[in-house]
């Protein structure tokens, strides 16, 4: 792992994700936060970076499968993965962890208010997350995810709208990931690290899981573009 105190953690992570358990260990951001340096965030955090290299060291030392091997695949298939894998994740959990926070608010605020918050930011990411998934992968001329696979097939002579479209969306949703992520980190923060309360219902329970798991799912959902599809399609542009 020769100079990786200076490599920034999305591209560690990008080269092995099985590193991203160590950053969730020592609560490094790996996907929003990625573009900081081992080194930097060490010293930010007051971590000793010579134990977390080895840790590190240790966890790389086995065999990394193909199927996890994510900054391997093509645009095309990776682009699939995403969609049949945390889109639909999104899709079908999302509204549920909604109406969960909001039920949870309603009746638990007097001695947890922070569930209100909790419940308005949740409702926020639900609303902002349905159109994020909009912008990225239905089939209209210019939204991003087939705008790029049509420019991958078609690499010899790309159709300008779809450079258009991929390089006003790249900022875009970059953007948008910032926030959702920071959203999240937040109801994070007011929960406690979703520690759950003695004196409270198993809704509300199921809700701190479902917030617990949405957040894991969202840091490999990010990663996987902020650190490999927006960097691959950069350069793919870049090429042409």
């Amino acid at each position: 792992m020769k100079n990786i105190s200076n490599r920034t953690i999305g591209e560690i992570v990008v080269e092995d994700y099985r590193l991203a358990s160590i950053f969730g260990k020592y609560k490094i951001d790996f996907c929003c936060g990625g573009k900081v340096t081992l080194a930097s965030i060490c010293s930010e955090k007051n971590i000793d970076i010579s134990a977390i290299i080895k840790e590190l060291e240790t966890a790389k030392s086995g065999h990394l499968e193909h199927s996890r091997n994510y900054g391997s695949w093509k645009l095309p298939f990776l682009i699939d993965y995403i969609m049949n894998t945390h889109h639909a994740y999104l899709k079908e959990n999302t509204d549920k962890i909604a109406i969960y926070a909001n039920k949870i608010a309603a009746v638990h605020s007097r001695h947890h208010p922070e569930v209100i918050e909790i419940a308005a930011i949740f409702n926020k990411i639900a609303i902002d997350m349905a159109a994020h998934l909009r912008e990225e992968e239905e089939e209209e001329e210019e939204v991003f995810f087939p705008a790029v696979k049509r420019v991958d097939v078609n690499k010899d002579v790309p159709d300008a709208k779809d450079i258009t479209t991929i390089e006003s969306s790249l900022s875009k949703l970059s953007h948008e990931h910032d926030e959702i992520g920071n959203a999240v980190h937040r109801i994070h923060h007011l929960s406690g690290e979703y520690a759950i309360p003695v004196d409270v219902c198993n809704t509300f329970v199921i809700t701190y899981q479902k917030l617990n798991e949405f957040e894991n799912d969202l840091h490999k959902h990010v990663h996987l573009e902020n650190n490999i599809l927006f960097k691959k399609t950069a350069q793919l542009i870049k090429k042409i």
